[in-house]
């Protein structure tokens, strides 16, 4: 008995490896696609959803995570960053809390395929109470007038707005500032549609209206005849 299984294992025992290989490629080669599953690794971009309303994100995450994906061979092809998305929902988010959970059910990917995992399981995000303020709108004259004219007068309208944002990006001394006017070629009253320019880029308008109206009165500088030189002493 013994006799007969070495002579079974080692006898031609090249041919018989040989045999097994191109088996073992037959069924690789004759197997249907479907049946045959892999991974692959993709760079997917993060997205944050639900922000509560009295809220502001000023902390985002990393922009992408690492998504990797089981799926059949036909169908991992077609599996691209295009077609998965990753969505981090914020509906309970705080002020306190800095570090929010990752997992695989965050990932939508297509029908056949499934996560097998994400990285990193966690990222950083801060949240600040949302503030608002009136500020008051400053015109941004640039250039100077002709000589033998002058302003009178300049009117801005809305003079104040309201602003949101952060809590942390506003303070009491902001102001809104309009884009700016040349005045230098203005020989009369102009009135004018100008933007409206934020403080600083994480602040907001509290309307949609992003535009203000600007009327600057121009008038001839004359001389006073009854104002004398002064006199040396």
């Amino acid at each position: 008995m013994i006799r007969f299984l070495r002579n079974f294992f080692f006898r031609n025992w090249g041919l018989k490896i040989f045999s097994f290989v191109l088996a073992f490629v037959l069924w690789l080669t004759l197997i249907p696609e479907e049946k045959v599953y892999s991974e692959k690794t993709l760079a997917v971009s993060l997205e944050t959803s639900n922000i509560p309303r009295d809220l502001e994100l000023v902390e985002k995450p990393s922009a992408t995570i690492d998504v990797s994906v089981r799926a059949p061979l036909r169908l991992l092809n077609q599996i691209s960053p295009a077609n998965v998305t990753a969505r981090l929902n914020l509906e309970k988010g705080n002020i306190y809390q800095e570090e929010y959970p990752l997992n695989n059910s965050m990932v939508s990917v297509p029908p056949g395929a499934e996560v097998v995992r994400i990285s990193p399981n966690k990222v950083k995000i801060k949240l600040e109470r949302t503030r608002e303020t009136m500020m008051d709108v400053v015109p941004n004259l640039i250039g100077k007038l002709q000589e033998g004219y002058r302003i009178e007068k300049i009117d801005v309208n809305p003079s104040r707005v309201l602003v949101k944002g952060p809590e942390s990006q506003i303070k009491t001394k902001d102001k809104v500032r309009t884009s700016p006017v040349d005045i230098s070629n203005l020989t009369r009253t102009a009135e004018l549609e100008v933007d409206l320019i934020l403080p600083k880029p994480d602040l907001r308008l509290a309307s949609s209206s992003t535009t203000a109206k600007i009327t600057i009165v121009i008038e001839q500088a004359s001389s006073d005849p009854n104002k004398s030189s002064p006199t040396k002493k």
